[in-house]
This record gives C-alpha cells, structure tokens and sequence, in this order.
C-alpha cells in the first residue's frame, strides 16, 4: 500500500513521501496563483478552483488568502462562503455542504500527529481523518475544527471554538473544547 493510499484510509503513513511531497507542492503553486487574483477576476479563480479542488458547486467564493495541503481532497457544496485566511489541511476528504458560511481564520484539520515521539519517528509520522460539515452550517471568526469532526445541518459555531468531537444539527455550539450551548429552532 502507498503511502497516499495509506493517508487516505485512514492509517499511520509518512508524509514525506515523494507521492505526496509532490502533490503537497502543486497545490501551493495553485493556491498562491489563486491568491494572487482580483475579486473581478471570478472565471479565472474558478478556473484555478478547477484544477485545485476535488470538486466545487455553483457560486464558490473563496477570499484570499486560502491555503490548503492538496486540494484535492476539499469538497464544496453550493453557494459557499469562506472569508480571509482560511487554511484547510486536506489529507482526507473534507466535505462542505450547501450554503455555508466560514468566517475569517478558520483552520479545518484532517490530519494529526502520534502524542508519543517514538511512534512519529517508527511507525509513520501522521494520520488522517475526514471532517464533514453539514448544509446551512456557519463557522465564525478563528474556530478550528480537529480531524474526524462532523458538524451537522443548520448548525452555528460560536467565534473561537475548538470542535474536536462531532456537534449535532440544529444548534448552536462554542467554547474550546466546542459544546453545545442550545437547541436552535425557526
């Protein structure tokens, strides 16, 4: 098994790989390209959004900056929104449903380290999780969602959270780490 095919099952494997090195380096090609672009220049950033990303809806706006570690694996819905400096370490599929907004500085991660030393230097430096985000969810200003995370429909994260386990739909959650703070209802 190589290690992309490793990553992406789920199992310890080494980032370092050539695979992945070079995968991780296209992306940022494309990223910095698509940073560099104006907000009046939409067909060429969805064109850019094209090559980088797994796939994408209708009305991608995506703010520069936005960094990601390989794009290919990021999966947008329709209509959303991600503000200013978003960073999203993709080395499993994150999946953004319809209609969602993400406020400026919000880290989605996919990808996390061994606690033990000697677990990251014998048997694989990284591991990966996907993350999942739900239709009409809004993620306010600087909130990090940890790797493994599903976030459901109709959800509000408060401004700062930590989400580091799953928050069910139709609430509005906050805190570090991320609870649920009530039940939202139309």
């Amino acid at each position: 098994m190589s290690e992309r095919e490793k990553m992406l099952a789920g199992e310890w494997y080494w980032a370092n790989d050539p695979e992945l090195l070079a995968m991780r380096a296209r992306a940022r090609e494309l990223f910095m390209r698509y940073n560099q672009t104006l907000n009046s220049e939409q067909p060429l950033r969805e064109e850019i959004l094209g090559i980088l990303l797994g796939s994408f809806g209708k009305n991608p706006d995506i703010q520069p900056p936005f960094y990601c570690d390989y794009g290919a694996y990021i999966h947008l819905g329709d209509t959303v929104f991600i503000n200013y400096n978003c960073t999203i370490l993709d080395y499993c599929p994150v999946t953004i449903g319809n209609n969602v907004l993400i406020g400026p500085n919000v880290s989605l991660y996919a990808a996390s380290h061994p606690l033990l030393a000697s677990h990251r230097i014998q048997k694989g430096s990284d591991i990966a999780k996907p993350i999942t985000i739900g239709n009409n969810v809004w993620l306010a200003g600087n909130v990090v969602v940890c790797p493994g995370v599903t976030i459901g429909d109709n959800t509000t994260i408060g401004a700062g959270s930590i989400v580091t386990r799953d928050i069910p739909a139709n609430v509005f959650a906050a805190g570090n780490p991320c609870r649920v703070i009530r039940e939202i209802t139309e």
